[in-house]
């Protein structure tokens, strides 16, 4: 469906990318380019009906940053769109609305309007604006062969609570960008293996996983878990053995090593304890 829509979207020189990223990126002055995104949030889909409200509207405006994030930008404006049922108590929707101020408050975001409309169930619309310097801009098709694969956290179980409670990684894409050269970023949002496949459909090319160094988080069942389920919101990302070197090095965050780029004919592929490889299912999170 998606791939149907984006043959029949045509934009104009004020666009330096498209559908097909975490965020669209436009031309904004000499230095800066605007990056733009929307997340939409469903009862039933992306929260329970009776998960805490407060942390469903701090979740609402953090999946919006997290695309930020992913493009080594800044989160600047906001509008939030709401559909609330008829008999909504207002303690819910002011708990709602607390998440998605303290959230906003936390990473700079400006909260400037929005829309509420009834709806048969909750859902929560977000538009997010964000900076970032050309020289540091990254997208997905960047990845290139050799590159070293990280995450920036453990992966696994977040229906356990991380779903509702991550924190957008903000600060740690602007510490790798403006420390070390990324070549392509992406936030695990439907799992690793199917984010990572956006990379590589976009970069056109392979990549290996060693699932011996994927870090699973306590929450995790098992490897599947951290394979395919999801809502985990780290970072994904790729950068030269050179890098990788120094990005080891670093001490104020840790990063992950889970799997290197290969030649576009290699395919995703999975290497288990014995140094088997095994062709990989790029499955994850699927709306429909």
């Amino acid at each position: 469906m998606i791939e149907r829509m984006r043959k029949e979207i045509h934009t104009n020189a004020s666009v330096v990318k498209g559908s097909g990223d975490d965020c669209a990126v436009l031309k904004f002055s000499r230095k800066y380019y605007q990056l733009f995104t929307c997340d939409m949030l469903v009862e039933g889909v992306d929260f329970r009906s009776g998960e805490n409200p407060y942390l469903v509207g701090r979740k609402s405006v953090a999946v919006s940053a997290s695309d930020i994030a992913a493009c080594a930008g800044i989160p600047q404006h906001c509008l939030i769109s709401c559909g609330l049922p008829k008999n909504t108590p207002l303690k819910y929707s002011d708990a709602l609305f607390r998440g998605m101020r303290d959230i906003a408050k936390e990473f700079g975001i400006n909260i400037v309007g929005g829309d509420l409309s009834r709806s048969e169930k909750i859902i929560i619309d977000v538009s997010l604006l964000g900076l970032v310097e050309k020289k540091f801009l990254v997208l997905r098709g960047g990845a290139k062969a050799g590159d070293i694969i990280f995450v920036s956290g453990s992966l696994g179980g977040s229906l356990k609570g991380k779903h509702l409670k991550f924190t957008p990684r903000v600060k740690e894409a602007r510490f790798l960008v403006k420390n070390f050269k990324i070549n392509a970023m992406i936030d695990i949002s439907d799992g690793l293996l199917q984010d990572l496949g956006h990379i590589l459909k976009e970069s056109r090319k392979g990549a290996l996983v060693y699932e011996t160094r994927i870090p699973l988080s306590s929450a995790a069942r098992n490897l599947n878990s951290a394979l395919y389920n999801g809502e985990d919101f780290e970072l994904l990302f790729s950068a030269s053995c050179k890098e990788a070197e120094k990005i080891l090095g670093s001490k104020i965050f840790n990063f992950f090593p889970v799997g290197k780029i290969t030649s576009g004919s290699g395919g995703l592929k999975l290497v288990d304890k014995t140094g088997r490889e095994k062709t990989a299912i790029l499955k994850g999170y699927r709306h429909f």
